[in-house]
């Protein structure tokens, strides 16, 4: 396959593109297929289906399951002291470094953070102060649960990212879905790489390519915030183990679609209203913002794809340089991202597991489920807002109801709710997006609101 050289656009005939050797398209294939699979083949194993990253996550976990959670412990003490020291001393080899002082040379606030998910995390691997902070049910729960399986995903996530990243396929995506994402979603036709590598793989993988697309001058503010809070869902794999959880076995199918259907309704309704509307179309502050590229008129989608794919891999010789940005990838979301998930994630489960704030939260919800005659409306109030600490929290909550209609659809809101601190809202108020906590419970609320009826209404149909 080779394309003429490139010209310039013309209303009345197609662009020429560029001509390729048979290697320059090797070096845009073979990196892009081995990263599609690793992040986006669904794999059948054991326990279910995963995907290959998710699977040599879990198999290092079980390898190494008695190590994993002291190694994430101490390289959270070691964050603490290298941040401390950027800020009280400010030594010259972090402050020049532009690496060391993204990673460490944090404000006051991230700070505070770093050294709360530290504290917890030492007294849960090591069995020191409060039983009620470092239990099994709240910060057990996220250190030898949650940290293990981020501390293996980034390993593997931070080497292999550029696979999706750099060698064309974002490129490809662009072209052929640019007439689709921007006017439904309004958001760039490249990021339906990040969207779709969440909802087959995972959500934690698609903020990671979130955020790298962002701090890489490819997204703006508003488009960032949009697809990292309303594309990054959960995997496939945890949508059964909820499934399962709630003895929804039987309506599985039913169950999935109905997730899909409620989850693309609000992701064409979110970014048209506040918080994520109002969001600036500037880029990130260290990075200039790289303007959208459209395809020439009368020029196929594919070809010109395939064409800005193969120029791009193509800027990529020098291995080296690939390998020491994994390297980079794993070290900040190791050291920046971790303590912020064991923090935020600590006190929102702790709140759901010694106090009745969420049920209170949830009464509100119970005249509601039942104008929408949902039954046990009373007892399925409280899964409706505790869903925020954790997107498990409602399964078990809800587990116990007699109700299959009420189960099936709690099952659903909590996935569509997509925002929950003990990993995905930790992950994004640890990252460089440009969302707070604020953001997030908003969020959380329409998100709620906007899924709730139609689930509803589904499960009406189905029951």
């Amino acid at each position: 396959m080779s394309f003429p050289a490139k010209g310039m656009s013309s209303q009345n005939k197609p662009v020429s593109l560029r001509s390729y050797s048979f290697v320059q398209y090797l070096k845009f294939i073979i990196p892009s297929l081995v990263g599609i699979y690793l992040f986006m083949v669904p794999v059948k194993t054991e326990e279910g289906i995963t995907i290959p990253v998710a699977f040599m996550a879990g198999v290092i976990n079980n390898l190494f399951v008695d190590y994993v959670p002291v190694a994430a412990t101490w390289l959270m003490i070691l964050s603490v002291l290298a941040s401390i020291v950027s800020r009280v001393f400010k030594p010259a080899f972090i402050m020049k470094n532009s690496f060391l002082y993204t990673v460490f040379h944090v404000s006051n606030g991230w700070l505070v953070t770093r050294i709360l998910g530290t504290v917890f995390s030492v007294m849960s691997v090591f069995k020191v102060g409060p039983e009620w902070i470092g239990n099994e049910n709240t910060g057990g729960l996220l250190a030898y649960d949650l940290i293990p399986v981020l501390f293996t995903t980034f390993l593997l996530a931070g080497f292999f990212l550029p696979l999706l990243l750099n060698f064309g396929l974002l490129e490809l995506f662009g072209a052929l879905l640019a007439k689709v994402m921007r006017p439904l979603f309004k958001i760039p036709g490249r990021s339906s790489l990040d969207c779709l590598a969440s909802w087959v793989g995972d959500g934690t993988i698609g903020v990671l390519l979130t955020s790298k697309q962002y701090e890489g001058g490819y997204y703006t503010k508003r488009e960032a915030a949009v697809i990292a809070t309303t594309f990054s869902v959960v995997s496939i794999t945890f949508t059964i183990v909820v499934n399962q959880y709630l003895k929804l076995e039987d309506y599985f199918l039913e169950y999935y679609a109905t997730i899909v259907i409620a989850g693309l309704v609000a992701a064409i309704i979110m970014p048209r209203i506040p918080p994520l509307s109002r969001k600036p179309d500037t880029g990130y502050e260290h990075t200039e913002l790289k303007a959208e590229e459209g395809i020439p008129s009368n020029t196929n989608p594919l070809k010109w794809g395939i064409s800005e794919a193969v120029l791009q891999a193509n800027k990529n010789n020098n291995v080296s340089s690939i390998i020491k940005e994994g390297f980079r990838n794993v070290i900040e979301m190791w050291l920046g991202v971790i303590p912020v998930v064991m923090a935020i994630g600590t006190v929102g489960v702790v709140i759901a597991e010694y106090t009745p704030v969420f049920k209170y939260l949830g009464m509100p919800f119970i005249p509601i489920l039942s104008v929408l005659q949902v039954p046990e409306a009373a007892a399925a109030s409280q899964t409706m807002i505790i869903g925020f600490a954790d997107m498990f929290l409602p399964a078990i909550i809800g587990s116990g109801i007699e109700s299959e209609m009420t189960r099936f659809v709690i099952g659903c809101v909590s996935v569509t709710q997509l925002v929950y601190l003990s990993e995905m809202g930790g992950l994004l108020l640890g990252s460089k997006l440009p969302v707070n906590l604020k953001d997030l419970i908003l969020i959380f609320l329409l998100r709620t609101s906007i899924t709730l009826p139609i689930v509803v209404l589904v499960a009406h149909w189905i029951f």
